[in-house]
Order: structure tokens, then sequence, then C-alpha cells
């Protein structure tokens, strides 16, 4: 199989996250630590997961890290914008995701990492208030600030690339409108006063994918996903991913459907509700940003389990999430699932799943690993959705010609095949 030209990994990448708060903390003081050697990255696929290539008997099972072009964690240069001036050190302090112990083992890096001011608008995020920010007449001005603070970072830092990720909060449910639907009359809206259909995270990935710079929305945020924003992707020949981030419950179900469907066993209810306390929590309790996080979460079952195909099985399925701000587990989460299924004859059986996770641990190791593939699709001179990386969201991107794949094992495949075929390598139609 040819080679895709990929082009070196060479200089440095910097890394900007939007918002500097748990997940981004606990994400660089992460990497920073691993790189130092004095922690290892787990659940990196990047750093600790290998990939067959060849045939079975040929024992060819190198880490992904060893046969795939990537950007060495040495290379990685962390800065970010939030609306509150903490440094990260401070930041990450705050959170209490890690010991102070970890944090202390590189604080003077993570004292480094001031934040930039963020552009922030109060109607999407009702339970924060934001006092670090930019200002501007137009949604458009304030595109044109955050392309200056990716250029002002990239030249400061000697970077070579950039990638941006978004690990701020969930906005409020913004629904598509013909706004979204073609590039000019998005440019309209952001040059508008006050346009309501403009939300912050599209602001940057605007202003990153205009300067031809990888966007991964990582909250199921109106962001990329729509026409315009791909439009976009494809004049600039950039790399988009998103989103949401599949860290907790949702990971579960990605897991429990296809075995569900796998022994054609039948699904009567599904019902999910979380308790957490952190700062995402205390968002998630205005109703606006929970019906986001709400329709990202309910997507999964319907498409893995395909209920027009099997009605008998799955035609009448109740599902049901809830999530509860609960301010004493911090960023400690539990998700419960309760989960009535059928089998022989219809009798009934029941699944129990008490998921005590944490949020900002989980997922650590997938910033760290869309960042690395981000760049290499870059890098590769990949462009627009990378459907690839589905495996890493909770509700995968796709245009208005292609259905999402939530299945987690076909999601690993179709990653590791996108892999071999960059480095010339068979790709495998099975299971590894």
């Amino acid at each position: 199989m040819e080679k895709v030209q990929v082009k070196d990994a060479k200089g440095k990448l910097g890394v900007l996250t939007v918002g500097v708060g748990a997940v981004a903390t606990t994400f660089i003081a992460g990497t920073l630590l691993a790189r130092k050697g004095q922690g290892i990255p787990v659940g990196s696929l990047t750093q600790l997961g290998t990939m067959r290539l060849g045939k079975r008997e040929e024992n060819r099972f190198p880490k992904i890290k060893d046969a795939v072009p990537l950007a060495n964690l040495d290379d990685i240069v962390f800065g970010g914008w939030d609306i509150f001036e903490d440094n990260a050190y401070e930041a990450a302090r705050h959170a209490e995701v890690l010991t102070v112990e970890d944090l202390d083992k590189v604080k003077d890096e993570l004292e480094a990492i001031q934040p930039m001011k963020a552009v922030f608008d109060q109607d999407f995020v009702k339970r924060l208030h934001g006092t670090w920010v930019k200002q501007a007449p137009t949604k458009w001005d304030l595109k044109e600030l955050v392309r200056k603070d990716i250029q002002s970072f990239k030249e400061k830092n000697n970077c070579d690339r950039i990638v941006v990720i978004w690990c701020g909060s969930t906005e409020v449910y913004l629904p598509l409108s013909e706004v979204h639907n073609s590039l000019p009359a998005l440019q309209k809206a952001m040059k508008e006063p006050n346009s309501d259909q403009i939300s912050p995270s599209l602001i940057y990935a605007y202003a990153a994918v205009e300067e031809g710079v990888p966007f991964i929305n990582g909250a199921p945020n109106t962001t990329v996903d729509f026409p315009a924003m791909w439009d976009l992707s494809a004049q600039t020949q950039t790399p988009i991913c998103g989103k949401d981030f599949k860290t907790g419950q949702t990971m579960m179900k990605t897991v429990l459907s296809p075995m569900l469907k796998t022994r054609m066993l039948g699904l009567s209810g599904w019902f999910s509700t979380n308790i957490l306390g952190n700062r995402d929590g205390e968002v998630l309790d205005d109703p606006g940003s929970f019906k986001t996080k709400e329709v990202s979460k309910l997507s999964v079952i319907d498409n893995i389990l395909q209920p027009d195909l099997y009605p008998e099985l799955y035609g009448n399925i109740y599902h049901k999430v809830r999530i509860n701000y609960y301010p004493p587990r911090k960023d400690n989460k539990e998700g419960w699932d309760n989960i009535d299924i059928f089998g022989w004859l219809g009798y009934p059986m029941q699944l129990k799943v008490d998921f005590l996770c944490r949020d900002s641990i989980l997922a650590a190791p997938l910033c760290l690993d869309l960042v690395l593939l981000s760049d290499l699709a870059k890098r590769a001179g990949f462009s627009g959705i990378q459907s690839w990386l589905s495996f890493y969201f909770k509700s995968p991107m796709h245009d208005n010609e292609h259905i999402a794949e939530h299945d987690l094992f076909i999601q690993s495949v179709k990653m590791k095949n996108t892999l071999r075929q960059i480095i010339g390598e068979e790709t495998i139609d099975f299971m590894d």
C-alpha cells in the first residue's frame, strides 16, 4: 500500500487549550509529568497502545508512537485562554483533581502558563461569571483577537505548528439555523452586533481554522458540526473533529450496547443519572447547557442498536439521562445506569452499572491523543471532518451524507486502519 506523504514532526508543537480549568490542567500537568518520567500516561493510546502490522504470524505489534510519525512530548509547548486570570498551577490547585505533591513537581512550568483573555458570553454559560475576558464591537472582531493570540503565541514560543482544543464548559443548546448553512451567512452574522447565533466556541473554531490550525471540540457545543465550518476547513485544508470527549457513562454505553446487539438481546429502557461537583457540574445545572449535553448523550444507543432493523428488540426503548450538580463530589463523578433488558421469549432481566469515575482523569489522555493525532492529520494533508477520530467522542461528527459510528470497537478498528494507511501498511478488516 502506498504510504501517505507526511511532513516531519520537526520543531515545537504549540497546544492551546480553550479553558484552563480541571480538564486542561490535568492534561497539561500530566503530560509534563509523563515527559519527565514522573508519571505514566495511562489511557493514552498514542503513548501506551500497540498496533498490529502485517499478518498475525509475523508477530509485529509495535507501540503506536514508535510506528507512526507523531510529535514528541518534549516538543509540546502549552498555552490557552480562560475567563479567570489564574495561572495553570493556581487553576489546578483550585480544581483539586491532582495532588499538590504531583503539581509541585511541575510547579514552575505550570505557573509560567498564564491564560490569555477569553471570549465570553454570559448568554451561553449562565452559571459562570468571567472576569478575564476580551471586549470587541462584534464577534468577528473577537475572532480577529483570537487569531492574533494564536499568531503571537506561535511567534513568541517559536512553534512550528499549533493545535487548538476546546476544554471549556458546555454552552447552552444552540440549534442550527440558516446562519450555519453557508460561509457567507456565517460571516455576515459574525459581523453583526450581538448575534445570538454565534457562540464563543464557534469564534475560537473559526479563528483556528481560518489560521490553518486543527480544532478539536471536546464539548457538545454547536461549534464545527455544520456546513459553513466544513467549507472553511476545506478552504484552509484544516482538520476538525469532535464532539464531546467520550469519558465515563457514554463510554460504557458504547461498550454495552454492542454486546446486547451482538447477542440479539432486547432492550426496554436505559436510565442514566450522574452526580458531579466540578465547574462542569455547576454549568450543567443550567437547563440550557444540560440540553446540549443531553442531546449528545442520547444519540448513542439508537445509532448502535439500529431500531429500524430490529424493531422487535429495540423499537420501543425508553432512554432517560439526568445530570445532578453535587458540590461535595468535586471532579469525582458517579454515573448510575439501570438497564432493563429482555431475553428468550421476552423474559426480563436487568443490568446495573455504578461507575465512580474521575472526569478529568479520563479526559486528559483523550486530549493528548487528539492533539497528537490532529497534528498528524494536518501534516498528512487531511482536512475537514476526521471521522477516524470518532473513537474519542460521545457524538462523533459526520456530514449530511453519512451516519456516525458509535460502536467503540468498530471505531478502534477504523482509527488503527487510518494509522496503517498513513504509514503504508495493509489495513485489517477485523478486530486485533
